[in-house]
């Protein structure tokens, strides 16, 4: 079985480095020019089931990449919910308590105000990865960063990245074999 995951490309949000999980963007014009260079890179079969996340970015990534295929949204894997931190940066919140307390505590498991926590993102995520595991057909999947990085991060547990280390550049991401254990980034 071979999963193709898909970061969505460039949005404002990633430009001005904000926090953005559920509030639904479009991609940004860098992010669309820097998109259409890799049209013809991205590894994709007509044979193979599509997804997103349903959010505008992805849904503008897959059309932009892929052009107007027949595809499916599934909500399990959009990106973490951050709450009150939604669409607001570090240097805005770097006084906030709240912002702190979860920042240098355990941000995995600290459930950020009005959003989840990382590890709640994550369960989320996994239940969708176990369905898609469990139908076995090779699948594209355009989604977000913190998605593709549990993913990741449960698939080669051997390689000890974080979170962090797994997340691809917009409108990156990895073909991994799913038969041989393999992956490649691009």
């Amino acid at each position: 079985m071979k999963l193709i995951l898909i970061r969505h490309g460039l949005t404002e949000a990633n430009e001005k480095h904000l926090y953005c999980g559920r509030t639904d963007l479009p991609l940004s014009e860098a992010g669309r020019a820097a998109l259409a260079d890799r049209r013809e890179t991205t590894p994709y079969s007509p044979a193979m089931r599509v997804l997103t996340s349903g959010m505008r970015r992805c849904e503008e990534t897959l059309a932009i990449l892929c052009g107007d295929l027949p595809h499916e949204a599934d909500p399990a894997f959009c990106e973490m919910d951050f709450g009150a931190f939604e669409m607001r940066s570090y240097e805005e919140m770097k006084e906030d308590p709240a912002y702190v307390a979860w920042i240098t505590g355990d941000n995995e498991a600290n459930v950020t105000p009005g959003g989840e926590s990382g590890n709640g993102m994550t369960a989320r995520v996994l239940a969708g990865l176990d369905r898609l595991l469990a139908d076995g057909r090779d699948t594209l999947l355009v989604t977000h960063g913190g998605v593709i990085a549990a993913i990741m991060t449960r698939l080669f547990p051997e390689e000890g990245r974080n979170r962090y280390e797994w997340q691809p550049k917009p409108g990156g991401g990895y073909e991994i074999d799913l038969t041989a254990h393999l992956y490649r980034s691009f």
